[in-house]
């Protein structure tokens, strides 16, 4: 994977804390960070993805489309419990 070298500014409070989290798990400064920022960026993925789905379902027909079908299922006697969701 290629890298970049970047200067940031940041608090130094915040710049011990991330050290001592880096120790503790026994990663490089770098590996940490890159780390957080990784998470960061699917958090906010996965928070776009959510507010899509929000804006999806709060639709009433689309909300009643989906209560019927589970309904349906479930009279069906659709065993979901081996799923690993």
């Amino acid at each position: 994977m290629a890298t970049a070298k970047i200067a940031v500014t940041i608090p130094e409070e915040v710049l011990e804390a991330v050290d001592a989290a880096a120790r503790e798990r026994g990663e490089s400064r770098s590996g940490f960070i890159s780390s957080v920022l990784r998470a960061a960026m699917k958090a906010r993925s996965d928070a776009e993805l959510t507010r899509r789905l929000d804006e999806i379902f709060a639709d009433p027909g689309v909300a009643a489309e989906q209560l019927r079908v589970a309904d349906e299922m479930a009279s069906a006697g659709t065993d979901w419990s081996d799923e690993s969701w």
